[in-house]
């Protein structure tokens, strides 16, 4: 109105900021001021004063109001002002530091604001003064405050117990730190649930002690699960996982079983080839890389294994000879050398596999110049998985370089014997218990609106979508969850949860996740089909907080996890028996978040990349893919164009993306 004035003199920038069009005025060029204060309306008309905007922050992805925690520190006892700022840290953290001025003891005050404040708005530092420093004008003067000194939980405590020192170590190991202090956080250090699951592995393993998974995300201080380490007391040693002879033909797992009968059913499909790609530049030599592949088939034996049926069953044949299919391309005189380099690898990636005659593994080098190749893998799914796909990429750099790798301890094949013998004393019974329970009258399909009429038959084609979620987005997801002990996984699948339910107007959603299944040390650096698939189911009601159906996701995946040793393939004979060739068993959307370890390193003068390969398939409706890429996140979704447009797949891509950042501005409140 007229009382507006027209702007900050010589500076354009913050008038543009400050003073906006007026929508509500008739006349032309009319402006409003935006003067910083946060009210809402009362029920009785009545504008309640919150605060001011430019004392909002934002801590661990939450948005903060300062003017409430200085309120709630007003109202203590001795306390005659106080004012809280937003201060970063030696480690680029943001952090609460509240100032107060009065006859108070600062942990006092600390302690007593804890009880009435959320976690994110307790300050970290309080810092007590005679009296608050003041501008000329009788307002507090933030930028005389002193700086606040923060207790620093990144401080050296050596672990005191054997428990302690030994649990350290593990800590070590699996996160890849030169010492852990027994007051550091597991996921603060990094931790997320895959390194979970190989912790709890190596627990069981070095200690004798199993711990669930879940106590783990309850007490991640090294400390505090150490006191579980001793409460839980030492285990048997059950099963062991040992060589078992090769005096003919082994029994497969459960999961190449399937792979098996699937293969049976279309044995032109390439549906199960796992693609790979890598692109080296350097002076490479031909005979050195292709004796390096060599090496590593004779060291694994499912690089050497093909497939028979015995008495109506498949069996695993272990040849002495790798069964390595490698050739070689030149490009040098191709038009469009990177485009050529792409086919290469697509078309290996669509050539389907014998599994009686093999081989089961296919390279392709393709030289660029005579400086950069394009090594292009395919592997049929039956052998290999993703995780197998880093093994194989590190040991071959490894033997080309030289190094002596030394001797597995076990194979694939004795997995599959294991397996089969673990879960029949009793494992198997347990676990499917729990998992009727957890689906049971959970819905059968996702009806999600399709352009197309669904096929009777999938077809198994697909197309590729991307996008990015930049690093402010990330990191105020990562603080969404830390605050309620979610990972960045349960986060980003109870976004993907949500955005189905929705989408599809149910009110709950069977989601597939892959599991690396490699639950005990020695399966690690094995290749082979170890992975496994877990249907989590998530219900989503409607106006419910986003920190309700984390809370829910959050439960659900550890419970999940606690019984993820059932092979996929057992749930659908015991929960889906009279299959719908027309859809995936038990869950028809997939999450994926790659976390596995992924190589990126020097092969002896030669660097090495990894590329991606997109082969034009689908194996479900939908999948999505997020890729953790330093600070920010690539996202893919593979879509199934037997059902889907690429406009409709790009709506789907663009409303996930979108919903992380609304989550990460505007934290778990928002339904």
């Amino acid at each position: 109105g007229a009382g507006v004035g027209r702007g900050y003199l010589g500076d354009p920038v913050r008038t543009a900021m400050a003073f906006v069009p007026d929508p509500f005025s008739g006349v032309s060029g009319a402006r409003l001021y935006r003067t910083g204060d946060v009210v809402r309306y009362l029920p009785d008309g009545r504008l309640e004063f919150l605060g001011r905007r430019d004392h909002q922050v934002k801590v661990r992805g939450q948005r903060i109001e300062l003017g409430e925690i200085e309120a709630a520190l007003r109202a203590l006892d001795g306390v005659a002002d106080a004012v809280v700022t937003a201060v970063t840290d030696h480690l680029g953290q943001t952090r609460l530091a509240g100032y107060v001025a009065g006859s108070v003891d600062a942990g006092q005050v600390r302690a007593q604001v804890a009880r009435t404040l959320p976690d994110a708005m307790v300050p970290s530092a309080i810092v007590v003064l005679e009296t608050l420093p003041l501008t000329p004008n009788g307002k507090v003067d933030r930028a005389g405050l002193p700086a606040p000194e923060f207790a620093d939980r990144s401080e050296y405590v050596a672990p005191a117990t054997v428990e302690e020192r030994r649990l350290a170590s593990i800590y070590a190991d699996v996160l890849g730190v030169d010492r852990v202090s027994a007051l550091d956080d597991f996921f603060q250090l990094g931790g997320h649930s895959l390194l979970a699951t190989q912790l709890m592995a190596r627990v069981r393993e070095q200690l004798g002690v199993e711990v669930p998974l879940r106590s783990l995300f309850e007490h991640p201080v090294l400390r505090d699960l150490a006191a579980v380490v001793v409460e839980r007391g030492v285990i048997s040693d059950g099963v062991p996982l040992v060589a078992v002879e090769r005096g003919g033909p082994i029994e497969v797992s459960f999961a190449q079983q399937r792979l098996w009968f699937l293969q049976r059913l279309e044995p032109d499909g390439v549906a199960y080839n796992v693609p790979a790609a890598v692109r080296l530049r350097g002076q490479v030599d031909v005979d050195r890389l292709r004796a390096a592949l060599m090496a590593v088939g004779r060291r694994h034996e499912a690089l050497r294994t093909v497939f028979a049926e015995v008495d109506g069953r498949p069996v695993q044949v272990i040849g002495d000879v790798p069964l390595i299919d490698f050739a070689e391309v030149d490009l040098r005189r191709a038009a469009d050398i990177a485009g050529a380099a792409d086919r290469v690898a697509v078309e290996l990636a669509a050539r389907p596999f014998d599994l009686e005659r093999g081989p089961l593994v296919r390279w392709v080098l393709a030289r660029a110049d005579e400086r950069e190749f394009v090594l292009a893998l395919s592997m049929h799914h039956i052998v290999s998985d993703g995780w197998s796909v880093g093994v194989l990429l590190e040991e071959v750099q490894a033997a080309y370089a030289g190094v002596e790798l030394p001797e597995l301890p076990v194979q694939y094949a004795d997995f599959a014997v294991w397996q089969r013998q673990w879960l029949a004393s009793g494992v198997l019974e347990r676990q499917l218990a729990f998992w009727r329970g957890a689906l049971a009258g959970a819905a059968p399909v996702l009806e999600l609106p399709a352009d197309f009429p669904r096929p009777a038959v999938p077809s198994y084609r697909g197309a590729h979508l991307h996008a990015r979620i930049d690093a402010a987005t990330v990191t105020g997801l990562l603080g969404v969850g830390g605050e309620r002990g979610a990972t960045l996984f349960m986060v980003l699948q109870a976004v993907y949860a949500a955005l189905l339910a929705r989408r599809a107007g149910q009110d709950e959603v069977v989601v597939g996740v892959p599991v690396a299944n490699r639950s005990r040390s020695e399966l690690e650096g094995l290749i082979g089909f170890f992975a496994n698939t877990l249907p989590l189911r998530t219900r989503v009601r409607a106006g419910e907080s986003f920190e309700e159906l984390l809370g829910r996701v959050r439960d659900g995946a550890l419970d999940a996890f606690a019984h993820q040793d059932v092979p996929f393939e057992r749930l659908v004979e015991e929960l889906a028996p009279d299959r719908d060739l027309a859809r995936n068993p038990i869950f028809q959307a997939m999450f994926v978040l790659q976390n596995a370890p992924r190589t990126g390193i020097d092969m002896d003068g030669v660097d090495l990349a990894q590329l991606t390969v997109e082969d034009g398939s689908a194996k479900f409706d939908l999948m999505m893919l997020v890729n953790e890429t330093g600070e920010t996140l690539d996202v893919a979704l593979e879509y199934a164009t037997d059902l889907f447009t690429e406009e409709t797949g790009r709506a789907i891509l663009d409303a996930f993306v979108r919903a992380c950042q609304v989550l990460a501005e505007r934290g778990v409140g928002v339904p």
